[in-house]
């Protein structure tokens, strides 16, 4: 699958799991020295090849479509994750509703509550509140002293990348699911997954986890 068919695809799983409502959110695929991404003010789940925008990575636009303003957001998490190949960015309601709250913890805005979220996602930080399209956003992600591949950006969504698109759709998915029941046990006794299971599951796993002892 061509890079243009793998990022229209994902488009469409982030709309048929209900993460990308109206024509918000946007994709993207690192094949080399060039991005291919969803055009501003295309609806995901709809995207056609004369959508998408080509992009390097420095950001200059090559061909196709007019890019999304977050463009930043996108070639900075590329940068902390130089293996990563694909980022999804989605306004879903409970991570955006979580990131309108105070985090759990300095490093996650998530709780560790299941092994799922843990073995796909990892630490998800709360990046501080920019408008959307400012490029301060990415001085955000690669400014971050914690490794993530997914954080929530306050009081706007979620990004995340993956080693391809159908990961990045998948720990997008995670993430929301992680966000709904985070929610859902807001104000209760919670019954935390102990710290040294943590370790154990996001290493076995090769995700992101700061030990809350050494933040």
């Amino acid at each position: 699958m061509n890079a243009a068919d793998a990022l229209i695809q994902a488009g469409r799983a982030l709309v048929e799991a209900g993460l990308s409502p109206g024509s918000s959110g946007n994709v993207s695929i690192r094949t080399g020295d060039r991005v291919l991404m969803s055009g501003t003010g295309t609806r995901l789940g709809a995207l056609e090849p004369t959508d998408l925008a080509e992009l390097s990575l420095d950001g200059t636009h090559v061909g196709g479509a007019r890019p999304s303003k977050e463009v930043s957001l996108h070639l900075a998490l590329y940068a902390k994750n130089p293996t990563h190949t694909a980022v999804v960015h989605v306004h879903s309601p409970s991570a955006v509703a979580l990131s309108c709250l105070e985090p759990w913890s300095e490093h996650s805005a998530v709780p560790p509550l299941t092994p799922y979220a843990l073995m796909r996602v990892g630490q998800v930080p709360l990046l501080d509140f920019v408008p959307p399209g400012d490029p301060a956003m990415g001085e955000l992600i690669t400014g971050s002293r914690h490794p993530f591949r997914a954080a929530l950006l306050a009081n706007h969504g979620a990004v995340v990348s993956g080693e391809d698109a159908p990961t990045a759709v998948d720990s997008t998915i995670e993430l929301e699911e992680a966000c709904r029941i985070a929610l859902m046990t807001l104000g209760a006794p919670r019954r935390l997954i102990a710290a040294d299971q943590v370790a154990a599951i996001t290493q076995r796993w090769n995700m992101p986890w700061t030990d809350d002892a050494h933040q």
